[in-house]
This record gives C-alpha cells, structure tokens and sequence, in this order.
C-alpha cells in the first residue's frame, strides 16, 4: 500500500511542541504534505526541516514572512521538485510545491482563505481562475510521462453541503459561495482529478477536517471538511482506505485541522518502502530542480 497523508498544521513550530513530532514519527506514510508551516526551512529546527528518515521539499513566501508555506515529506527522494504553477503573483506566496517520484507526482497547496466583500476574495478567485488550468496542464504532462497525480492540502473551500455543519448559516461567506464550489466542481469535472475521500465514503455529513478553536466546535463536531487529497482517475481508483485522524480530545489537538490519511494499492509502494532503511537516521532536503525566478513579485 501506498499511503499519503495531507496536514494543514498551523505553524509547524508550533505545532511540534504539541504533537506533531511524535505524530511523524508513528505515521506509516509514504508522503506527508504540509500546509501553513509559516517558516521557512532555515528557520526550522533541522528535526522539522528535514526530519530523520524523510527527503523534504519546501516553499515558504518570501515577502510574507511567517505566513503560509508548504511542504512535501517523502520516503523516497524525489527526481524533481517545483516551487510554484508559473503565475507571478503567487509563486513566491508559499502556496504550492509539487515533487516528481517514478510514478507518481505529489502537490501540497494550500488556497488563500479568502473574506467576501474584500480584496482577500479577489486573491482566492484570481488563485482559483490560475491554479485550474494548471491542474489540467499538470495531468497532461504527468500522463504523458506515465505519472499519476494526488494534490493534497487545504483547499479552504467545503464542496458540498454535507462538507460543513452550519452550511445553511454559511452560504454567503468565504469557503461556501457558490462561485467556489462550482469552481470546485470543476477540478472534479474539467480538470479530471477526483475528491479521493468522498469516491470511499460518499456519504455524510462529514468527516469534518478543520474545526474553529472558538467555542465548543470541536466538542460539537461542528467543522468543515477543506482538507482534500485531489487524484488523477488512475490513482484514485486505487484508494483503500481514507481516514480523517481527528484527535479523542480537544486538548490532545496540535492543530486546528486534523491530518487526512488515505491509503492506495499501488504497485510501486513496495520499492519505495525497501529505500527507507538506506536513509533511515539521516537528514535530507531534496534540491529544488524546477523553482521560480527570483523576480517574481508574490502574493500580498
């Protein structure tokens, strides 16, 4: 099996000092992918950055100091890397990285949150209107070198009424408008990636992912599922499993999100498992081998 899990961990210092060390280390996943690390890896411990026995690619935002900043942690090293899909403005903005393995391509994206009625949801649609036709050029190209694709992350958009609690109370504000679900509509239509969790459990409501630290939210299950693992037709109908890791109790949470594992039969895991041991206590970042000018202007 080939298991792959997506965490938005809401600053990663932070969130080590709660659990998300030991998370690592008794997670059985071939590919961990990180939203919201808000760090870049010079400033991170090297037991963050590039923790023992993983290959790791980052993209932190350069002009945003601490905010954003995505990840990929591998097993396996990976053949190339690339930091941002080719749009100026937000290449530089720590939203997206993608790293190549024989097979398979990894992404960890993470949307901006958006806030209706302000120039926060002129960014999120301007994101959204770049990042499709990248998901259609990124399956094209992966196909041709016979790769699948799973982009995983937080999406900050819930695609169906049954992706959140209080949906009824939420139809007017960011993450549930019907300009974001159509457009989430279409990454699952147009674009042709398949919602991995919700091919395995079409029912709800729920599982819910994020859960707001206010109130009893967390207590009363009342979240939203934004956190996807997003997969090419090939991979996707190899999912096994999918589970949402939520924590027993609310004080044993290290993150607001909860991570999103999802196991799949696929052939080439068995290799992969079989180079652990050769990089098992060592330290390794991976080059980025595809990045992003140095000119470009991120994301504010």
């Amino acid at each position: 099996m080939l298991t792959v899990s997506t965490i938005n961990v809401n600053g990663l210092r932070a969130a080590a000092k709660k659990g998300f060390v030991e998370w690592l280390a008794a997670t059985a996943a071939d590919f961990v992918c990180l939203q919201e690390v808000r760090a870049s890896a010079d400033d991170l411990p090297a037991e963050l950055a590039a923790p023992p026995g993983w290959h790791t690619v980052h993209a932190d935002s350069r002009v945003l100091k601490g905010r954003n900043g995505v990840a990929v942690y591998s097993r396996q090293e990976p053949t190339a890397a690339r930091v941002g899909f080719g749009v100026s403005e937000f290449d530089a903005s720590g939203r997206y990285v993608e790293a190549w393995f024989p097979g398979v391509v990894v992404g960890s994206v993470y949307l901006p949150s958006g806030e209706v009625g302000t120039l926060r949801q002129d960014q999120k649609e301007r994101f959204m209107a770049a990042f499709l036709p990248y998901l259609v050029e990124l399956r094209e190209k992966a196909a041709a070198s016979g790769c699948e694709v799973v982009i995983c992350g937080d999406w900050n958009i819930a695609h169906q009424e049954i992706d959140l609690k209080a949906w009824k109370a939420n139809r007017k504000n960011a993450g549930f408008t019907p300009a974001e679900r159509d457009w989430m509509g279409r990454v699952f239509d147009e674009a042709g990636y398949r919602d991995v969790h919700r091919l395995l459990h079409p029912e709800g409501p729920g599982p819910y992912t994020w859960w707001s630290y206010r109130g009893k939210a967390y207590d009363n299950d009342s979240g939203w599922r934004i956190d996807y693992q997003v997969a090419t037709p090939g991979l996707s109908a190899r999912a096994h499993t999918a589970v949402v890791e939520r924590a027993a109790t609310y004080a044993e949470r290290w993150s607001d999100h909860a991570p999103v594992t999802i196991t799949y039969d696929w052939p080439g895991a068995a290799q992969w498992r079989s180079m652990t041991a050769a990089i098992a206590g060592s330290m390794i970042t991976c080059p980025i081998i595809m990045t992003v000018p140095p000119d470009i202007q991120p994301a504010q």
